[in-house]
């Protein structure tokens, strides 16, 4: 099967499509979310289909350190795996190999790096990445690339060198997109001339998808805007556009208006570990005293489980607890929230109708 990507309408630079994988279809705009290694933290993937879940991202340094892709490969793959038959993306492990690691050398060929787990020596380049993300075998997979601190040019000039020649190498790697799609990956720091170097030499090489690499790690969310107002018209119209590692509710309606397609982050989950539950008034901490015997649900007008089922008081005493069950609960319902939150900008966008609804949505959220 190839993948294709229908775009079913439009309100201003935003799209509501479909992109077709062999695990079946993904509506966009859309957020996955992520399942480092191989499981979205304290939810099974029953609870992802309830929530509505369409896409699930997994990584692929955590997951060759343990418990191996050839591992994985051997048991049938990633899908079968952790038990989610629904479409999947794959990182390169590029970020993790430059954020958590102790480096030792990056060269033009790679990275040789220290593992965070372990302290063994490793070596990443661009064809290892393709192996090891051919091996778990998700839907989408993505190219190797660096990604430098955004706001420094001399550092981001050097590594946007690399990051092309290294998607040459990853394309000549993984020239067939049948059964998995290899996107590359826009870089250029918050540099506008360097977003659109990388943008045109990108689509020289062609791939089925792109994403924008480089933000919301370490720049302010004006900056990120900027670049995503300067590179989301250099970006093609006939292909899904991916912001990684993007979550925040507020961020997720500026990036669909501009056009973005796919996000994925940790956040909701890992808010959710912290004590923490997303609603349409904002973040709200759940160990506030405040909940004690409140016998409200979370959010009154969500259809979660926990939602339907447990009080604010309930969900507060499981976190002063420390029950697992709190983790579980709040992440059930910061993913649906999200999930929620994009399918009515999906709606909003069939109805013209999305501006309207960021900017209340926004005006409500930040308070």
């Amino acid at each position: 099967m190839t993948f294709e990507f229908e775009i079913l309408a439009t309100d201003g630079l935003a799209r509501a499509g479909v992109f077709h994988t062999p695990h079946g279809d993904i509506p966009t705009p859309v957020f996955a979310p992520v399942g480092t290694v191989g499981t979205v933290k304290a939810v099974p993937p029953r609870d992802l289909y309830e929530i509505g879940a369409s896409l699930v991202l997994a990584n692929t340094y955590h997951l060759h350190l343990r418990p191996g892709d050839e591992l994985v490969r051997d048991l049938g793959g990633l899908h079968q795996f952790m038990g989610w038959r629904g479409p999947m993306l794959t990182d390169s492990g590029g970020f993790q190999v430059f954020s958590l690691t102790q480096i030792n050398k990056i060269d033009d060929d790679g990275v040789t790096f220290r593992s965070h787990i372990d302290g063994r020596k490793l070596r990443f380049t661009p064809e290892f990445s393709m192996k090891i993300q051919q091996n778990l075998g998700a839907d989408i997979i993505m190219c190797f690339d660096e990604c430098p601190v955004p706001t420094d040019r001399q550092i981001v000039e050097r590594a946007l060198k690399r990051t092309h020649d290294w998607a040459i190498r990853c394309r000549e790697a993984h020239p067939d997109d049948t059964h998995q799609a290899l996107f590359g990956i826009v870089q250029g720091g918050i540099f506008p001339d360097l977003r659109e170097q990388s943008a045109t030499f990108l689509q020289s090489i062609g791939f089925p998808g792109y994403a924008i690499g480089g933000l919301a790690v370490g720049e302010t969310k004006s900056q990120m805007y900027a670049t995503l107002d300067v590179t989301m018209p250099l970006m093609p119209t006939d292909k899904p556009r991916y912001l990684m590692g993007v979550g925040e509710p507020d961020d997720l309606a500026e990036s669909v208006l501009r056009g973005v397609d796919i996000f994925d982050c940790v956040m909701p989950t890992r808010v959710a570990r912290h004590g923490s539950a997303l609603t349409p008034d904002g973040r709200v901490n759940m160990r506030n005293q405040v909940y004690a015997k409140d016998p409200a649900p979370l959010q009154a007008d969500c259809n979660c489980y926990t939602c339907r089922t447990f009080s604010r008081a309930y969900i507060r005493h499981l976190v002063h607890a420390k029950e697992l069950l709190a983790h579980y609960l709040l992440s059930i319902h910061n993913i649906h929230f999200l999930i929620n939150h994009m399918t009515k900008m999906r709606q909003a966008i069939f109805d013209g109708q999305l501006k309207a609804y960021t900017e209340s949505f926004l005006k409500r959220y930040m308070g």
